[in-house]
């Protein structure tokens, strides 16, 4: 049996550096890692590229894949939509690439109903002083779009008990290493289940009475 990837939801509060740890995950470990790439109705910008920053879709295209069920989740921002293709995923996955989808818990929770052997992990802060100080000291938001998104960490913290694990991101190595660990673990305990499935089904289709 071939090893199939296993998809993971990563989401987490603005600024804990989620971004940074998916791309040190990618970085390190390209063979075992594919990042989603999502859909939206928006234009390209300048130096965006079709299948690499996103899959550029009409908004009836977009609205087709919806009705048709080719989306894992979708959002509508600022007018524009934006989704996770089906299709895409499932075809890294095929690959044996571990697929991971950095999105907000709404869709991280869409991505759980529709497809539930999905594993959701959360970025924390080891504290909301540091969370505030990571915010300022990158120095690319005003003051009230900092507080404006403390409030909607204030408010995602009602969907992290949906999510299969919590990582601290005190210190960047040693959450990246269990970040790994992690997925690895969950790797293992689906690929021993797989196992057993394809074992258990020989061994009764070939029982003799």
């Amino acid at each position: 049996m071939d090893k199939k990837g296993i998809l993971i939801v990563i989401s987490g509060f603005s600024g804990v550096g989620k971004g940074t740890l998916v791309k040190e995950l990618l970085t390190r470990y390209p063979d075992e890692y594919a990042l989603s790439i999502s859909a939206t109705s928006r234009a390209p910008r300048e130096n965006e590229e079709e299948g690499r920053e996103y899959f550029f879709k009409s908004r009836e295209e977009f609205l087709e894949m919806i009705d048709a069920g080719r989306l894992l989740e979708h959002a509508e921002y600022n007018g524009n939509f934006y989704g996770t293709p089906k299709d895409y995923v499932l075809s890294q996955m095929n690959e044996g690439k571990n697929v991971i989808l950095e999105i907000e818990v709404q869709g991280g929770l869409q991505v759980r109903k529709q497809f539930p052997e999905s594993m959701l992990l959360y970025i924390v802060p080891p504290d909301a002083k540091e969370l505030l100080r990571r915010l300022v000291t990158r120095g690319t938001e005003t003051l009230d779009v900092i507080k404006e998104r403390m409030e909607r960490s204030l408010q995602e913290t009602d969907y992290i008990c949906y999510y299969d694990r919590v990582l601290v991101n005190d210190d960047f190595e040693t959450c990246l290493s269990e970040l790994r660990r992690t997925i690895l673990e969950e790797q293992s305990r689906i690929d021993g289940i797989h196992h057993y499935i394809e074992k258990i089904r020989t061994e009764l289709r070939n029982l003799e009475f």
